[in-house]
């Protein structure tokens, strides 16, 4: 397969969004971490807010290797362009590989994230005895029969 200077910059614009979206989950993220932390502090027991707090170090933790890895991939791209215009054709193809798997992993990485975080508000609604938690199947059901 050859590819040409455009084949890496395919990738500039889907990078950026990917990159965009992390960087709001980590703000939305540290800003919910600030208010823990701040019921922490004044809580009479500490201990309801320490395993939150625990899953969102976590969580930040995942969300600062998904942006480190989309940074390498786009960085992956950029030298695989220098590499192309270069005629190094073996590492271009090499480069650009390393930046889909550099990618992917990133997508991976976010997929565990989401998941933690949707647990995360699991937990919070789950005191709320009174409200049911009904099936994709079931919620559908229940849109069509009105």
């Amino acid at each position: 397969m050859d590819i040409t200077i455009n084949t890496p910059a395919l990738l500039f614009p889907a990078i950026s969004l990917v990159m965009l979206a992390y960087t709001n989950r980590f703000l939305a993220l540290s800003s919910r971490v600030r208010t823990l932390h701040d019921e922490y502090k004044g809580h009479e027991n500490p201990h309801v807010i320490h395993g939150q707090i625990k899953n969102m170090r976590y969580r930040l933790k995942l969300i600062k290797n998904m942006q480190a890895l989309g940074v390498s991939s786009f960085l992956c791209c950029i030298l695989c362009m220098y590499m192309i215009y270069l005629e190094a054709t073996f590492l271009a193809h090499l480069i650009f590989a390393v930046s889909m798997l550099s990618f992917s992993a990133s997508l991976v990485v976010s997929l565990i994230e989401i998941n933690l975080s949707t647990k995360a508000i699991e937990l919070e609604l789950s005191d709320m005895d009174d409200l049911e938690d009904p099936s994709v199947i079931q919620y559908i059901k229940k849109k069509f029969d009105k």
